[in-house]
């Protein structure tokens, strides 16, 4: 079991107010994490810390904007003067979706941002103390659309299939320095962010009937992949993706 003990090691979770963000934290913190949980709301930030810590965890505020590299330099080097990163995942993320006929350069650079920018920014300013200490991880939330495209998906589809790439091309550089940078692809889940399509009932059924499992995902099962990626288990895995999709990914 000490293979996937976090017990000591600080963990910085973006977009980990809500949602999938704050389940991967409450994940990495049951497993005896410290959590830092980041968005940019500093009030949402604080309720979500505070629910953790009634739930017994280690659990701090870190609100900066992940998308203004001002703000993620200002909110990185306040957060690591208590020392480097243990773990680092770049959870933020939106989606517009919009056919690619009608999309927006400011659309399109929105998206981009908030998905694969924010994340080259934020492991940009991780990674020195990862190497300065000869250990870390990261880990990034991707999606099926990393692999797949959908209409209506097409920035976020890009976006998303250029975090995967960034996730190998950090490995490529930092494994060297016992990094591991690996990413987690979410299927179909309920969130916040899919509500309007859950209740679709079309939508919905489609969903149910691609998928193997047969329903749609719920954020805490994305937890068990998050905690193998953060701790000694995945000691030797590097450049990789865990798709946690039900099946939908292996089947036509």
């Amino acid at each position: 079991m000490t293979l996937f003990d976090l017990g000591g090691r600080r963990a910085l979770v973006t977009g980990s107010s809500g949602g999938i963000g704050l389940e991967l934290a409450r994940g990495l913190a049951r497993h005896g994490a410290a959590v830092l949980i980041n968005g940019r709301d500093p009030g949402k930030v604080r309720a979500a810390v505070q629910t953790l810590q009634a739930e017994g965890h280690e659990a701090r505020p870190a609100p900066f904007d992940v998308t203004d590299e001002a703000a993620v330099n200002t909110g990185m080097q306040a957060l690591l003067q208590d020392g480097p990163l243990d773990i680092l995942v770049n959870n933020a993320g939106i989606q517009r979706r919009v056919p690619l006929t009608d999309v927006t350069l400011d659309t399109w650079d929105e998206v981009l941002r908030n998905n694969l920018t924010s994340a080259m920014l934020v492991s940009r300013a991780a990674a020195p103390g990862m190497i300065a200490q000869g250990h870390g991880k990261i880990i990034c939330t991707l999606s099926l659309m990393s692999e797949l495209g959908r209409r209506t998906t097409g920035p976020y589809t890009a976006s998303k299939g250029g975090l995967k790439m960034l996730v190998k091309a950090m490995c490529a550089e930092w494994a060297e320095h016992n990094i591991q940078v690996n990413g987690i692809g979410p299927g179909y889940f309920e969130t916040d962010m899919t509500a309007p399509l859950v209740q679709d009932e079309q939508f919905s059924g489609w969903v149910r009937a691609r998928t193997p499992a047969g329903r749609w995902g719920h954020p805490r099962e994305l937890a068990g992949a998050a905690v193998f990626l953060a701790s000694d288990a995945s000691s030797f895995v590097n450049g990789q993706v865990i798709y946690v999709d039900g099946g939908m990914l292996a089947v036509l």
